[in-house]
């Protein structure tokens, strides 16, 4: 077995006295697009964000690159190649969509390649090349993710964490924000999705975790997931 990119063991995550994250084990390994599922309040959000490095953990352990992220600060993640997409999107709404991207980064000092990979990301995402010059608080919803996503990729990710990408889009965006999704894991980009669309997430990915109350409780390849009857009941309307 390759040796997992993101690895995670028996991490615990609590609000005061309320565990939010209850010892769960997962990995990534290189290339790979992996879907974390669960209904809302399952810890989704909480284990992206500690994954992230902007909240601490109670106890577990959390390797990337073979090596421990303990006492490694979110921004110093981030130079390591972890990327998040947070819930939400968070775009500067007073920035450009152009100065948004460059945000992205932020920690590089290669000028020649910034100008490169910035290139990509207008042909990756057509619309907002159309729209570099526009402030990104302007842009609708799924415009908006799509400037997060690529203001991620602008700090050459190794993992690409994207939290609810589709949450709140119209069903035309959402198609076109998961083709992209393709697109990006088709490069050999390692992602892990968390996702409320059980099934779009599950469609995407090679594998699948599903977490209910701060637990994993089902784990396995994609398709297998999407065939299990205890998935298709709690999550696909069957």
């Amino acid at each position: 077995m390759t040796s997992p990119l993101l690895e995670v063991r028996d991490l615990q995550v609590a609000y005061g006295g309320i565990r939010a994250v209850k010892g769960i084990d997962l990995h990534v390994v290189p290339g790979e697009l992996v879907a974390l599922i669960g209904s809302n309040g399952a810890g989704k959000t909480t284990t992206l964000k500690t994954l992230a490095g902007l909240l601490h953990p109670a106890s577990g352990q959390i390797q990337y690159a073979g090596k421990s992220l303990k006492n490694i600060a979110a921004h110093q993640r981030a130079a390591m190649g972890i990327a998040l997409v947070p819930e939400g999107r968070g775009v500067f709404a007073r920035m450009t969509v152009a100065e948004n991207l460059l945000m992205g980064a932020y920690s590089r000092r290669d000028k020649i390649e910034i100008a490169s990979d910035l290139a990509r990301m207008y042909e990756l995402f057509p619309r907002l090349a159309e729209r570099r010059d526009q402030l990104a608080g302007t842009l609708s919803g799924g415009e908006q993710q799509m400037v997060a996503m690529a203001r991620a990729l602008m700090s050459r990710p190794r993992l690409l964490m994207l939290d609810e990408p589709s949450m709140g889009l119209a069903p035309l965006m959402v198609q076109k924000i998961f083709e992209t999704i393709r697109d990006i894991a088709a490069l050999g980009m390692s992602i892990l999705l968390v996702e409320q669309n059980a099934r779009l997430a599950l469609q995407v990915a090679q594998r699948g975790y599903v977490m209910e109350s701060g637990a994993i409780t089902l784990s396995g390849a994609a398709s297998e997931l999407l065939g299990s009857d205890a998935v298709q009941r709690a999550y696909l309307g069957a």
